[in-house]
């Protein structure tokens, strides 16, 4: 493994330590991080081909599905190779630039991940409140204005980040004891004045989390209140129903989010090592296991892949005889 220490010698050059106190497991590690970013891959251009190539599929939610796959698999592709270096041969140096190019794209696809999450929470609401008006409201035309306030969202908000790391010295270490570029890792090693970056990372994060969270939970409190209203027993387990998908990528995305946030600002008694494989988790579980819970619990997808895969048995058959 390389030696970090050259890194203090050289203010452009930052050195990613990977998991401290776990060097040994390194090797061991990189296994279910390569499960999960195959998982990704497959998973999400799946779904995107899936969608793409089955027009009953071509509405609002399954559109959203797309923003979020699509998300998933720049957010992957910005993390894991250089993960995989440093569990394999802790190939750690990353240049200070390309350092808050990576910790920029990482918080900039979180924050779009979430606004599209919002995005399904009202397509949910919509379906469920206000169903006769559905195909008014989310027209072609709005779900591509979302997908768009999405991204100046996330970017805007992430933007500020690297020029306020920009104006920090790093006199002491440049050696991020981390598997990746993230913000108040970076922050903690420099030796001025950090508050403005803190207050402004812990601002954009209330912001994104705080909001986005209230939002979809105000959501969620007008479609119980309309499912609940209906007579019949078997239409509201329908009305439910078509929200499980969306209750199950929200519990999987936040839910190591909002662990991680905390862990980082007021865990002060967690081992650093617990933290960075939270941060992982955050980073690696969702986008592998959101193209599985759409599969397995959306009727449409599933019949489609299936359609797929049987064409492709058939095929198959057919060639060998």
């Amino acid at each position: 493994m390389e030696s970090p220490n050259l890194t203090s010698l050289d203010p452009s050059v930052f050195f990613l330590l990977g998991i401290p106190g776990l060097e040994q497991f390194h090797l061991w590690l990189s296994l279910p991080v390569c499960c999960l970013s195959t998982a990704t891959i497959v998973g999400n251009i799946t779904i995107l081909v899936v969608v793409a190539t089955e027009p009953t599929l071509h509405k609002p939610v399954y559109l959203f599905l797309c923003m979020l796959s699509t998300i998933d698999l720049a957010a992957s592709f910005s993390t894991v190779p250089k993960l995989l270096a440093i569990l394999w041969c802790g190939a750690g140096h990353i240049s200070a630039s390309a350092c808050l190019a990576q910790m920029f794209f990482i918080h900039a696809f979180c924050m779009m991940e979430s606004t599209v999450l919002l995005a399904m929470a009202f397509d949910r609401y919509v379906a469920i409140c206000h169903p006769l008006r559905y195909a008014t409201i989310l027209t072609d035309a709005i779900i591509a204005r979302i997908g768009l306030v999405a991204m100046v969202r996330g970017s805007l908000l992430m933007l500020p980040c690297p020029f306020l790391i920009g104006r920090l010295s790093f006199c002491q270490s440049h050696v991020i004891p981390h598997t990746y570029c993230e913000h108040m890792a970076i922050v903690k090693l420099a030796c001025g004045d950090t508050r403005p970056n803190r207050v402004y990372g812990l601002t954009a994060a209330l912001l994104v989390i705080g909001v986005d969270l209230f939002c979809i939970g105000l959501s969620y409190a007008f479609i119980a209140r309309a499912v609940f209203r209906l007579s019949s027993r078997e239409a509201r387990s329908k009305a439910l129903g078509t929200c499980g998908s969306h209750v199950c990528v929200i519990l999987i995305s936040y839910t190591p989010a909002l662990f991680s946030f905390f862990t980082h600002r007021f865990g002060h008694h967690v081992p650093l090592h617990i933290h960075i494989l939270l941060a992982n988790v955050y980073l690696l579980f969702p986008p592998a296991l959101n193209p599985v819970v759409y599969g397995v619990k959306t009727k449409e997808i599933r019949e489609r892949v299936a359609r797929v895969f049987q064409r492709g048995q058939g095929t198959g058959v057919k060639t060998t005889e």
